[in-house]
């Protein structure tokens, strides 16, 4: 998963660093301003990527005394600071522009190169854009995208399919403004154009922050795997019941679990190899269950009938 994150992202980077010279150089040769608040847009975006790319690489650092569970939600910090630049630079300044050239209309130029740079970019964005489209699908199955943007772990797939959707809108949207700009020789319906692309960037943003906040904060695994873990707890012979099962997303294949078990009488040995058991199955169906905390509390005064020291509870952690 982390190689295809990478991939995901640095492919991004790369479409959106050339296509934001591309309309930079268009923009500035016609004085289309919708055109120069795509280019603001695409380096935005290839700014973004770059976060998102050192994030990836701060969140494998290895835990240690100050961060004993690792930094793998570094990742998640970084996407939110992705979100907020959209919001503020992507979606601010491209309105500002917006509302500049309505007041102020520039000159109206041949907008032959804009159509060819606009056309470009709509290549290069798809490109990106069905790269990110299979990587949040690839364990869709008949769910929607929307609900499996929701349910992801992983912000780096969901985050440039929605960038790159915006910029695929926006490219639509700048089309139209230099269509009808052209058509009713008005310049001010640029302006208009850039306002619309700045409010699709400001909702993008709005909604990636809210994406990324629960993954920040904390969330549990999907249900599905919480499910599961509780059924493979179960089964085991030595268990009596699954009290609970608390996760935590440390990371896109990261996951902390604290699950509460009571065993049915034994001794203290039947416990531990009945735990390592237990460990190992959950492991094998979910290795993104690298940290395991499991709690015995049943077993007072169970282990020892004849007032010796019971066992009260047993934690055990361990990484793979």
């Amino acid at each position: 998963m982390k190689h295809e994150s990478r991939g995901t992202v640095l492919i991004a980077m790369g479409s959106n660093a050339v296509i934001a010279l591309a309309k930079f150089l268009a923009g500035l040769a016609t004085g289309n301003t919708a055109m120069l608040a795509e280019a603001v847009h695409s380096t935005v975006d290839t700014a973004n990527e770059g976060l998102m790319l050192m994030g990836l690489v701060r969140s494998q650092r290895p835990a240690d005394a100050q961060h004993p569970f690792g930094y793998g939600r570094e990742l998640y910090f970084w996407t939110l600071m992705v979100a907020v630049i959209i919001f503020g630079v992507g979606g601010g300044v491209t309105m500002l522009e917006g509302f500049y050239r309505i007041v102020h209309p520039p000159g109206l130029e041949s907008p032959r190169w804009d159509y060819v740079v606009l056309a470009i970019a709509a290549v290069f964005e798809g490109i990106s854009w069905t790269r990110a489209y299979r990587q949040v699908r690839r364990r869709g199955g008949r769910r929607s995208t929307l609900d499996l943007i929701r349910a992801s772990k992983d912000p780096t797939g969901f985050t440039v399919l929605l960038e790159d959707s915006a910029a695929l809108t926006g490219l639509a949207i700048a089309a139209l403004g230099t269509f009808f700009a052209h058509a009713f020789r008005n310049a001010a319906i640029e302006g208009f154009a850039s306002i619309a692309i700045g409010l699709v960037l400001a909702a993008v943003a709005v909604f990636l922050v809210r994406e990324t906040r629960g993954l920040l904060i904390g969330e549990s695994a999907p249900r599905e795997t919480i499910e599961d873990i509780q059924s493979i707890a179960a089964s085991d012979p030595a268990v009596a019941d699954v009290r609970r099962a608390l996760t935590m997303q440390l990371a896109p294949d990261e996951v902390l679990l604290n699950i509460d078990l009571a065993f049915h009488r034994g001794g203290g040995d039947d416990v531990a190899r009945a735990v390592d058991r237990i460990e190992r199955s959950i492991r094998g169906k979910h290795p993104e269950v690298t940290r395991i905390f499991v709690e015995a509390q049943s077993l007072v005064a169970a282990i020892d009938a004849g007032g010796g020291e019971a066992e009260a509870e047993r934690g055990r952690s361990s990484r793979s």
